[in-house]
């Protein structure tokens, strides 16, 4: 007899889908998955462990970039402080030839003038040089052409001394532009 209980309906369906014996699983499948497994955690591991410490020599070198930029950027906001330090400002514009103005006068909106206008008195004793702005020459009138043309093209004339110069002998007034 056996010791299985005799099954019957539905039951007996069922038990006849599963093997009747218990069979051993091999071994060897087994633990080469495990060898496997551990095998590519170590191997991940190792590369998330360089590419971590590729980050950290990389932000290290953004981190002495950031102080060298920083330590450059104080130094510059530093020199515009001296620039514009109200004496260092004084000092450039009475080398300008600029003099204090003063007291400012106001137009109303209906024209009136509040206040008393008044040139800027200069300083006496203070050695000032004088810029002038760029003179804006008009252009020189030229005469009509004569039929009569004169030797090698030259547009002076024959004498070259009484015409007009030409205007590429002009001095050019806007030549920063």
């Amino acid at each position: 007899m056996s010791r299985r209980p005799e099954l019957r309906g539905r039951a007996a369906r069922l038990a006849r889908l599963f093997p009747a014996g218990a069979r051993k699983a091999a071994r060897t499948p087994f633990v080469l998955l495990v060898v496997l497994l551990l095998g590519g955690g170590l191997i991940c591991l190792l590369v998330l462990n360089s590419a971590l410490s590729e980050g950290a020599f990389r932000l290290d070198d953004l981190q002495d970039d950031t102080k060298s930029l920083t330590d450059e950027e104080q130094q510059l906001q530093r020199d515009v402080d001296a620039y514009s330090a109200p004496d260092a400002l004084m000092r450039r514009a009475s080398e300008l030839g600029m003099v204090p103005g003063g007291d400012p006068v106001f137009l109303d909106p209906d024209g009136t003038v509040r206040g008393v206008p008044s040139a800027a008195a200069g300083q006496s004793g203070v050695s000032t040089r004088v810029v002038r702005p760029p003179e804006v020459l008009a252009p020189l009138p030229y005469p009509a052409p004569t039929a009569a043309a004169s030797p090698a093209g030259d547009p002076a004339g024959p004498s070259g001394r009484d015409a007009a110069p030409t205007p590429s002998a002009q001095p050019s007034t806007n030549s920063g532009r």
